[in-house]
Formats: C-alpha cells, sequence, structure tokens
C-alpha cells in the first residue's frame, strides 16, 4: 500500500485533507474552545508548532460558506465525533496572517497593510451589493484604495458588514499577530506600529458586538503592554500552559505513531 505524503511546508488544512497527506489529528482544539468560550485566545508559540495549520483547520471548521465541502474535510477526523460539530458552518468567518507585513520603514509597513486589507476585502466582494448603501460606500473605498479610508477600523468594520449579511456573529482569526510589531521594533518604527495595531486589534476584538469569537496566535505576548490594554476578554495560553498544550507540536506517542508508520 502506498504511503501517505508528508506535507512539509503545507499550512492549508483543505489541500493537507484532499490531497491525502499524513494529517497529526489536532481537531479536539475546536470542541476545547467551543466548552471553554473564551471570547478572545491568544496561542503563543515558537515557530513550526503548527499554528497556521490549526488556524487554517478552524477557518474550514466554523465558515458558513461553502460548509457542506468543508464539512466532508472532517468526515474521519476526531472532531467528527463530538456534539460540537453542530457547530460546524455556522459562522462567517475572517482570516487573517500578518506574517508578511515587513516594511523597512512605517510608510511601506502601511502600504503593505493597505494592500492586505484590500485582499482581505476583495474575498467576500460579492456581497458588497447587497450591503446598505453607506456599508456598500465604505467597502469599495477600501478596495479602491480612497484617500479617505478608515483603515485602523478595517476589520471590525468588515465584521459589520459580514454579520448585516448573513445575521450571525462572527469569527476573528489573526495569525501571526505579532510579526509586524516585532518587525517594527527592529527597524525601529515601533512607536508608529503599536498605535495603529492597538486601535486595529481592540475594535476589531474588545467592542465588537459583530464578534462571536477571536482566535490569535503568534510567537510573543506583546499584548498586556498596551496593543490590548483593556482587553479584559482575552485569554492567553502560552507553551506553558497545560491547557491546550496537546493541540501544538507533536506528541511522543504521535510521533511514536509516524514512525512506524512509515517504518
Amino acid at each position: 500500500m502506498e504511503k501517505k505524503a508528508v506535507p512539509v511546508g503545507i499550512e492549508d488544512f483543505e489541500r493537507i485533507i484532499n490531497e491525502d497527506y499524513y494529517y497529526v489529528d489536532k481537531t479536539m482544539l475546536i470542541e476545547k474552545l467551543l466548552i471553554n468560550r473564551a471570547p478572545v485566545t491568544l496561542f503563543t508559540r515558537p515557530r513550526r508548532f503548527g499554528k497556521t495549520l490549526n488556524m487554517s483547520m478552524l477557518k474550514y471548521f466554523f465558515d458558513v460558506k461553502d460548509k457542506e465541502e468543508n464539512k466532508k474535510l472532517f468526515e474521519n477526523l476526531k472532531v467528527s465525533g463530538s456534539e460540537y460539530m453542530s457547530e460546524q458552518g455556522k459562522y462567517p468567518v475572517i482570516f487573517i496572517s500578518l506574517k508578511d507585513l515587513k516594511g523597512n520603514t512605517w510608510e511601506e509597513n502601511f502600504m503593505l497593510i493597505k494592500k492586505h486589507i484590500k485582499n482581505l476585502y476583495m474575498e467576500f466582494y460579492d456581497l458588497k451589493d447587497k450591503l446598505n448603501p453607506i456599508f456598500k460606500n465604505d467597502f469599495e473605498k477600501i478596495v479602491m484604495e480612497k484617500e479617505d479610508v478608515d483603515w485602523i477600523y478595517s476589520l471590525k468594520n468588515l465584521s459589520n458588514y459580514l454579520y448585516e449579511y448573513y445575521g450571525k456573529s462572527v469569527i476573528i482569526l489573526i495569525d501571526e499577530y505579532d510579526a509586524p510589531i516585532i518587525n517594527a521594533f527592529d527597524k525601529g518604527y515601533y512607536n508608529e506600529a503599536i498605535n495603529f495595531f492597538q486601535t486595529f486589534y481592540s475594535s476589531a476584538l474588545k467592542t465588537n458586538n459583530s464578534l462571536k469569537y477571536g482566535v490569535l496566535t503568534g510567537i510573543t505576548r506583546i499584548i498586556k503592554e498596551g496593543i490590548f490594554s483593556g482587553l479584559n476578554n482575552l485569554y492567553v495560553n502560552t507553551i506553558l500552559s497545560k491547557d491546550y498544550s496537546e493541540y501544538f507540536g507533536l506528541l511522543e506517542n504521535e510521533v511514536i505513531e509516524m514512525l512506524e508508520y512509515f517504518d
């Protein structure tokens, strides 16, 4: 029998399942999040601990778009036996990764941010015409990268548009939330970056009536000092936390099982 391939560097959950790569089943992370029901969870782990793959998995699980297609991805995985399978495909999902926002100056970085947000909005372009006229106008301004765009509230605003369109609370997934800030610190424009991201994140995750859950991943927890000051609905889970530890990285028994499988 032909062995499955090892998914080196593949971070897209759908691709791993559909192209039949070897997958170490971490789907019970979904059940755990739903049992804990923290409004916003931050996972900090070192690089290569499967953070992005887990975020991709959460997106495919919760997303109301293509929910029947996505349901098939979970058919033979652990979560399929969970009572929380009823939450599958129930929410609009915004998934944004900030790992590539690494400009040398704040101006350069802000340009990257704008392109990134524009691309995020383009994923939802087909719902624009069904929004109320004010929302539709603001949506178009982002796509056209107009002068008077409210970039700093763009993540919160997008969640409001999705809430209006679907009538359902929104899940926001932010992968590598700290990458642009660490880079800003290295390149000498930390203050400008903090000023932007503090409002960008907290408007979307703190005072947002459209939000169901927020999940962030990163390498560091630079948050208590200022990024999320006052974000009292935040649960921080580090590599030292017992909770969730089995869902990131590989456990001893998973490694042994893999070694046996690949002989």
